[in-house]
């Protein structure tokens, strides 16, 4: 008897001998086809179900009975193991926590400008730039407030205090917004400080101090 694949039928009826290794390749070759494959979950997908499984039976295990206290315990850990990895390979990294960003005086209020520039100066004095300009900074923005251009409200961030006093001094607007953001990037950030970060704050606590607000130039003129 002949085996499949050496010998079928044509449409007519007749005979067609089909030699029985190209018929296995062509078989293979087909099932190759990308086409058959497009619903295939990925290699990821893949080990994911695989470590899940596992988890579902060590679950089990733990249920069944006649698990010992010392056996129970070692199943756990590994069920953890395995959920830490699945959840890893799941999700990826887990990302660092965004930070609290807090009000630009910090946690102990704020004290008079002169205060925060005279320890500016001191952490300048020393190279501690990062100091420097956090100190520096809310001098700037404590001394707005002595002068009322800023009103004196708690929690008050440093991008809020340079869009506030941008409106009543237009002039330095942009100089405002820059100086909020090295504030940012050094007090909440992985940004190093530098002579040249903390020098930029101080000139602008310098011209601030020169400066008069739009409206009082308004009434002036009107006048």
């Amino acid at each position: 008897m002949p085996n499949w694949g050496e010998k079928a039928l044509a449409a007519s009826g007749a005979p067609v001998t089909v030699p029985r290794d190209p018929a296995r390749d062509a078989a293979r070759d087909e099932l190759l086809n990308a086409d058959y494959h497009r619903h295939d979950p990925s290699l990821q997908q893949r080990v994911y179900d695989w470590v899940m499984d596992r988890i579902d039976d060590a679950l089990a295990t733990i249920a069944g009975d006649g698990t010992s206290g010392t056996t129970g315990l070692i199943l756990f850990l590994v069920v953890a193991v395995l959920i830490a990895a699945a959840l890893w390979w799941r999700f990826g990294a887990p990302k660092r926590a965004a930070r609290t960003v807090l009000d630009v005086f910090g946690g102990a209020g704020p004290r008079s400008a002169d205060q925060y520039r005279a320890d500016a100066e001191r952490h300048a004095a020393a190279g501690q730039w990062s100091e420097a300009v956090r100190e520096q900074m809310r001098a700037v923005v404590r001394a707005l407030e002595e002068r009322t251009l800023l009103d004196t409200r708690p929690g008050r961030t440093a991008d809020e205090a340079a869009a506030e006093a941008g409106r009543a001094l237009p002039a330095h607007a942009a100089a405002l917004t820059a100086a909020a953001r090295i504030f940012d990037d050094i007090a909440y950030g992985d940004r190093a400080a530098d002579r040249a970060a903390y020098q930029l704050l101080r000139d602008l606590d310098q011209a601030l101090e020169r400066a008069r607000p739009a409206f009082a130039a308004a009434a002036g003129g009107t006048a």
